[in-house]
């Protein structure tokens, strides 16, 4: 069997490569998560580019995302659990076509970056060939919708989590940070002088929101912003880029 793991972006149609569109042309099943009916615009839009690409869902299998143990205090075994479980909900839905040679994972972003459809992918048994078709990642998204260079002249950049953040602080050795996966606004956390910060949501969707400015002065405003938007939308994917003055 062949898993594709194949990059879409941002969830905008317009983000998929012509190498996307024939891997899901490919594909024999396409699997798609449900995660709840809070989040229920991310499967609608996988199902929406799969109908804009194949014509139809004769091809998509969806399933039920499972839920991380908050009970169990490691947070990496937690995560490692909770990725077997995944691993038996896609094999799960993979039986219920057992013609399906080609099967294909919509990622968002891509497979390579903050995502965990690779290590998932491994966890399955029997013969699986896994081929992997990069995406655009949000970092290039974002610094796009603003306008900006990634890095300095000469400069290094770090990608890195809110959690890493908030618990670590600024890591040392570079000046500009750019930063995922984070729910609780960690920026808050960090000294703001001299910090400028560039914030998107839903960066490339309709629904795109930007901020930036001084850390001082964007910061809670950002979080107001990003309060309401999760508010109005039952769910947020936000990234933000840090750049500190030498």
């Amino acid at each position: 069997m062949d898993i594709l793991l194949i990059g879409i972006g941002t969830g905008n149609p317009e983000h998929l490569t012509l190498q996307a569109i024939r891997a899901m042309k490919r594909a024999d099943l396409v699997l798609i998560p449900r995660k709840g009916d809070d989040k229920a615009d991310l499967s609608a839009l996988r199902r929406a580019i799969c109908l804009e690409v194949l014509g139809d869902d004769s091809r998509i299998a969806e399933f039920d995302m499972p839920v991380r143990d908050p009970a169990n205090p490691s947070y990496l075994s937690r995560v490692s659990d909770w990725h077997d479980a995944i691993a038996a909900r896609w094999a799960d839905a993979i039986a219920t076509r057992p013609q399906a040679e080609v099967v294909a994972l919509l990622v968002w972003g891509d497979p390579a970056l903050y995502d965990s459809s690779l290590r998932i992918a491994a966890r399955l048994a029997g013969e699986v060939t896994v081929s992997v078709v990069p995406g655009l990642m949000s970092p290039q998204v974002l610094t796009a919708a603003h306008g900006i260079a990634l890095n300095d002249i000469g400069a290094p950049f770090l990608v890195t989590t809110g959690r890493r953040l908030r618990n670590e602080g600024w890591p040392g050795g570079v000046d500009t940070l750019v930063v995922m996966l984070d729910g609780d606004c960690s920026f808050a956390a960090l000294d703001p002088e001299g910090v400028t910060i560039w914030w998107g949501a839903y960066v490339g969707m309709e629904n795109q929101i930007l901020d930036h400015g001084p850390l001082a002065e964007a910061g809670p405003r950002i979080r107001e912003r990003r309060e309401a938007a999760r508010a109005a939308h039952g769910w947020i994917m936000d990234i933000y880029l840090l750049r500190r003055s030498r």
